[in-house]
């Protein structure tokens, strides 16, 4: 975790005392129900919630300094607690195992996690939603191969992006209601030595499904989906992100991220205004992404239980999560703030002298009697001339005076071909589509 793409909340969620404190938990739901059905003394549970009622302090240092000596976290926790309880504490982590008590803590992590990536994104939604309402129907180029093609408007722009952060959106739903899974089941998994009903009363108090099946551990392909969807929304953050990056370039310079007063954008040249936000969420995506190939490569343990996967979750939990929360708060800024410049987007739509329309000439000719082909030929050659021209040609003027097409088609229908409103006629039902 790097401190300066962190975010309070979400780091929260990683700090070790949080994770001490999901620990007891844990431990003290499963004593309670055990208690219930005989196992132990209910005098155990009532300690263990008891001391717990007191608001104790986590000691991570006297936790670590038990760890340094017996090797183990779990039953450094374990003695850490029992000193400060005392004897009704011997009677905690009867018939578990380790996994049972961190892998069940790493869902409510992850869970907790989502929830806060959920809120994330409805932000990042709820401002592209009003950037893509107040640009509707503002004209711009839509491009392919980085080349001029055809109208959109800027607020199609935005609302494919708000589409696909919905998808997004859904997708981390399910990933969070499939990694939410409890499991307590003891060595391999087989509830030898502590009954189901314990199972499902931790799961019930910490608010997770039951793991039908968990052979000591949670199965890996839960967790590879979670950190699979983290990357897929990286990976959307990237697209838009590099959108903003290329529009903000000098020769197109259609949107630009906001430039603060007193900013600056080069140690050297003191004119810069660069992309530098929308450039770090590239980065960050990059990172976000490589966290999901150790989530898949995890899925494959050793029979019931290896710890390969222990180390890579104490990476890639914390640092996949904290630093996709910054990224979504980062982008959902630039979008907040940025700026739009109708005007250039305008005179980019008209310096290529009305190439961008040449479909409809094509489509009146086929419709008018020429050949596909033919017609093809006759728009392309005019088209050529345009394009050679750097734009200082007009393609109407040049199609007006080119007998073969005239021979097909008025000069009053060819102005009607160059009607830049024509390509924005659907604009609502896309909006539709999108917004409800």
């Amino acid at each position: 975790m790097v401190p300066r793409y962190a975010r309070p909340a979400m780091t929260a969620i990683w700090e070790p005392e949080a994770k001490y404190r999901i620990w007891f938990e844990i431990e003290a739901h499963a004593t309670e129900k055990l208690g219930e059905l005989g196992v132990v003394p209910e005098s155990a549970a009532k300690a263990l919630w008891d001391w717990w009622a007191t608001d104790p302090k986590i000691d991570v240092e006297a936790i670590d300094a038990i760890e340094a000596v017996t090797k183990h976290d779990v039953i450094a926790f374990l003695t850490w607690v029992a000193e400060n309880v005392g004897d009704e504490a011997r009677f905690m982590h009867q018939g578990m195992t380790s996994s049972d008590v961190l892998d069940t803590t790493l869902a409510v992590q992850l869970a907790r996690a989502a929830d806060i990536l959920l809120a994330d994104l409805d932000e990042l939604l709820t401002a592209i939603k009003r950037r893509a309402e107040e640009h509707k129907y503002t004209p711009t180029i839509g491009r392919s191969h980085g080349i001029h093609a055809e109208p959109v408007t800027f607020g199609l722009k935005l609302a494919q992006a708000y589409a696909e952060f919905d998808r997004c959106r859904k997708r981390l739903v399910a990933a969070r209601e499939e990694i939410a899974t409890c499991a307590i089941s003891g060595a391999v998994g087989t509830f030898a030595n502590i009954e189901p009903e314990v199972e499902a009363h931790v799961a019930e108090r910490l608010g997770l499904s039951i793991e039908p099946v968990s052979t000591q551990v949670i199965p890996r392909d839960r967790h590879a989906m979670f950190f699979s969807v983290l990357a897929v929304i990286a990976s959307s953050i990237e697209r838009l992100a590099v959108e903003i990056r290329h529009l903000q370039r000098t020769e197109v310079l259609e949107a630009e991220e906001y430039f603060s007063p007193g900013q600056k954008g080069s140690s050297a040249m003191p004119h810069k205004r660069n992309p530098i936000l929308t450039e770090n969420l590239t980065g960050q995506a990059r990172m976000i992404r490589a966290y999901a190939l150790p989530a898949l490569e995890n899925v494959a343990l050793w029979h019931e239980r290896d710890i390969s996967h222990s180390s890579v979750e104490r990476f890639i939990g914390p640092d996949a999560t904290i630093t996709l929360d910054f990224a979504l708060a980062r982008l959902t800024g630039v979008i907040d703030k940025l700026l739009v410049y109708p005007d250039r987007m305008q005179a980019n739509l008209d310096r290529m002298g009305g190439l961008v329309h040449s479909q409809r000439v094509l489509l009146a000719l086929t419709q008018a009697g020429v050949s596909r082909e033919d017609a093809y030929r006759l728009v392309q050659r005019n088209a050529m001339k345009v394009w050679e021209s750097d734009g200082k040609l007009s393609l109407l003027d040049l199609l007006k005076a080119d007998d073969e097409v005239t021979a097909a088609l008025s000069p009053r229908e060819l102005e009607e071909k160059f009607d830049l409103g024509y390509h924005f006629k659907h604009v609502d039902t896309i909006f539709a589509r999108v917004f409800g």
